[in-house]
């Protein structure tokens, strides 16, 4: 069984707020998310258009859970100022 590749992301939401998770496969994550569906996650239903402004290869869930977590840490303006680089 080969080990999945991790990603941590990020969306910004039509109100400007910005989401961070983590997922195997981003842009199916992102579709989620867009569409509302129930694995999509509550913050982001009702908050559309989204854009993926950020998505950053990890390596294992782990490793992924521990970057976002960190990222949540981080304030509004730092979370743009990794978007921008």
């Amino acid at each position: 069984m080969s080990k999945s590749v991790w990603f941590v992301y990020m969306i910004r939401c039509a109100d400007g707020s910005l989401y961070c998770g983590i997922a195997t496969d981003v842009a199916r994550r992102f579709a989620e998310h867009e569409e509302g569906a129930p694995k999509g996650a509550k913050y982001t239903r009702g908050k559309g258009p989204l854009e993926l402004v950020f998505q950053k290869e990890i390596g294992t869930r782990s490793e992924a859970s521990k970057e976002e977590l960190r990222i949540k840490r981080l304030s509004r303006k730092a979370k743009l100022l990794m978007i921008e680089a």
